[in-house]
């Protein structure tokens, strides 16, 4: 049996990492039985993030490295019938969604002082009252610094949004207006773009990443093909 360790539920989201949700819709996908389990502090998982799978005792980390993993373990369904080149679009797509949208959606939860509350109740609410604003401030400044790190938190927050619109545009350019991004069956990289999208879209309240996104009913249409799908979805 496998187990699939992910985030606990927050912002009205049942999967609320993006990550969690692709290889959840992967499993799903793939047929595969697995039960799912989670934790609130992603410093005791493998690498220190989430998801990570549990198959056989072993703790297997990384979502990339987790769809390896299951493509040898079903000996290549993963990617069966994808070309070279459509592996290489979806490649290109995922570091386009998890690489660099992802992080404007984190600083949209985590750095927007409106929103920050939720994100304080939702990950830091099990704490100790005295112990909550310590810790969670903490959390706060070290995802700042890593957002100043990676490049993105060098611009103002209307360079941001540009930012945001513009990785929003060539999303809504890329998928299709039926079916999925190569066909008629959603494959890995429909999860990658739809697990990231769901997060966007139906994290409560929106940021102001979702009211960007809004502009784009193509591509929330999409969103929610995918996740009908697979019969899984990242809202409760």
């Amino acid at each position: 049996m496998i187990e699939l360790v992910t985030l606990p539920a927050a912002f009205g989201m049942r999967n609320v990492s993006p990550f969690c949700l692709k290889i959840e819709m992967l499993l799903a996908s793939l047929g595969l039985e697995y039960t799912l389990s989670d934790i609130t502090d992603p410093r005791k998982a493998p690498k220190g993030k989430l998801p990570f799978l549990i198959v056989d005792g072993k703790k297997i980390p990384d979502s990339e490295l987790i769809v390896q993993y299951l493509d040898t373990l079903t000996s290549g369904r993963v990617f069966a019938g994808l070309s070279a080149r459509q592996k290489g679009e979806g490649l290109a797509l995922t570091r386009l969604v998890e690489d660099h949208l992802y992080w404007l959606m984190v600083a949209s939860r985590w750095l927007d002082d409106d929103w920050w509350p939720h994100v304080a109740r939702g990950f830091f609410g099990s704490l100790p009252g005295v112990l909550r604003p310590i810790i969670s401030g903490v959390a706060r400044r070290r995802m700042a610094q890593t957002y100043q790190l990676h490049g993105l938190g060098r611009h103002s927050l209307e360079e941001q949004k540009g930012f945001a619109r513009r990785d929003l545009e060539a999303l809504a350019a890329m998928v299709p207006a039926s079916g999925f991004l190569h066909g008629e069956q959603a494959n890995v990289f429909d999860f990658t773009v739809a697990g990231m999208m769901a997060g966007i879209y139906d994290n409560q309240p929106g940021t102001w990443v979702t009211g960007i996104a809004m502009e784009f009913p193509g591509l929330r249409a999409y969103t929610e093909r995918v996740q009908e799908a697979v019969g899984v979805w990242g809202r409760k």
